[in-house]
């Protein structure tokens, strides 16, 4: 009597595996009906991206899939910018370029730049710092992009008093500063 292996080895995606609608809606992707909030429009952008590789979506239809949760105000913006591309198939980088464009402009990236190098502990509690810290370096990726960096760019913000503390230890990693 053959044995099924405790922990099977995951299977390789089937080579042009369609993937359908439903099988795409059932990870249920969040609408965008358009904000000026661009941490939204950038939350969105991340959900779809995850729910795409959960259900191994290939790239001739991530659009069709992906336009189908645009509402409102940002179903009329995809419809008419859609038009302006002209015929050809839009590809989801092309879209999320046009995307970040309309919902997340340069100017926008710079004012959470900003925010996220002037952001100091004040009265936060460093449990409030810290998701704080972690929300707005998604916007600056190459300030964080080592586990030191992030570190030192935490510790830094700290009030002084905490800072100086946590500064004799010589602590190298984000984990162990927060």
């Amino acid at each position: 009597m053959l044995q099924q292996p405790l922990h099977p080895e995951p299977q390789a995606p089937l080579v042009g595996h369609v993937v359908t609608f439903k099988q795409f809606q059932s990870v249920k992707p969040l609408e965008f009906e358009g904000s000026a909030d661009p941490t939204k429009a950038r939350a969105w952008l991340k959900e779809m991206e995850k729910a795409f590789a959960l259900v191994k979506v290939e790239a001739d239809q991530k659009m069709d899939f992906s336009s189908y949760f645009l509402k409102g105000e940002a179903n009329y913006w995809w419809e008419s910018k859609k038009a302006l591309e002209g015929e050809g198939v839009v590809t989801w980088d092309r879209f999320t370029e046009l995307f970040l464009e309309k919902y997340f402009s340069h100017y926008m990236k710079n004012q959470m730049e900003i925010k996220f190098l002037e952001l100091k502990q004040g009265n936060l509690l460093v449990t409030d710092y810290e998701v704080k810290f972690t929300e707005l370096a998604r916007f600056v990726p190459e300030q964080v992009d080592t586990d030191e960096k992030r570190a030192k760019r935490f510790q830094q913000g700290l009030k002084p008093w905490i800072c100086s503390r946590v500064k004799v230890f010589e602590l190298t990693t984000y984990t162990a500063v927060v």
